[in-house]
């Protein structure tokens, strides 16, 4: 088992051991840096559904009101004037048959893959490729659509996707410890919301069961999100 460092120690020690506010736990992570370089705050929750359940499993997007603080990779799978409106839009690739093989091969230097339609059909077949990785389009989130330029926008600009895992925990990026306050705790706020919105009918109880806030290299604290 990995030991952590001095500097991480040090704060865990400072950090309180009672769930706190997102003001207060948004402060702590800027006044105390994990890390050297900027780093990503993250929101994790443990969610009160049955994971086992299919009708259970919780999914989606949300559009951070300050984005992600990070440069987007966007690809699309496209042909024709739909890839060069993709490109155009700000994707680094776009094509269909070529961009097919590519990532069949292995490559996957990318955050966000969307997809037309039509050439889905094809794309779900890099299921062991994009699967494991979240990558895979859905028109849940919005990644597979015949409207490639909106949704590259989309991607590029803040929006994050997000899953459960396969023992009920979601982690969704919040933005960078650089930000200002104010802003961190808008998007942590916007990717409370998201996950409420997409409570599923069936789950019974407590939802969110807990929620805790970090930075890349930081401690978790938790977070008191009755308030």
């Amino acid at each position: 088992m990995a030991k952590h460092g001095k500097n991480y120690r040090s704060i865990k020690a400072k950090a309180p051991a009672e769930a706190i506010s997102i003001a207060k736990a948004v402060d702590f992570i800027k006044e105390h840096a994990g890390a050297k370089f900027d780093e990503t705050v993250e929101v994790a929750m443990r969610l009160g559904v049955d994971y086992k359940k299919s009708d259970q499993a919780v999914r989606g997007t949300v559009s951070l009101p300050h984005g992600t603080g990070k440069s987007v990779r966007v690809i699309v799978f496209a042909e024709g004037t739909q890839a060069d409106t993709a490109l155009a839009a700000g994707a680094v690739e776009a094509g269909f048959e070529d961009l097919l093989e590519k990532v069949k091969g292995g490559w996957t230097d990318f955050d966000v893959a969307i997809s037309t339609t039509d050439a889905m059909r094809e794309v779900r077949k890099l299921g062991r490729v994009l699967g494991p990785r979240g990558l895979m389009p859905n028109p849940k989130t919005g990644t597979v659509t015949d409207d490639v330029a909106p949704a590259v926008t989309a991607a590029m600009g803040g929006r994050v996707e997000f899953r459960m895992d396969r023992t009920g925990n979601v982690c969704v990026v919040a933005g960078k410890r650089s930000f200002e306050a104010a802003k961190l705790i808008e998007n942590i706020n916007a990717v409370l919301d998201a996950i409420r919105a997409e409570r599923p009918a069936s789950a019974r109880g407590t939802y969110i069961r807990t929620c805790t806030i970090s930075s890349t290299m930081g401690v978790g604290l938790r977070v008191d999100i009755k308030e």
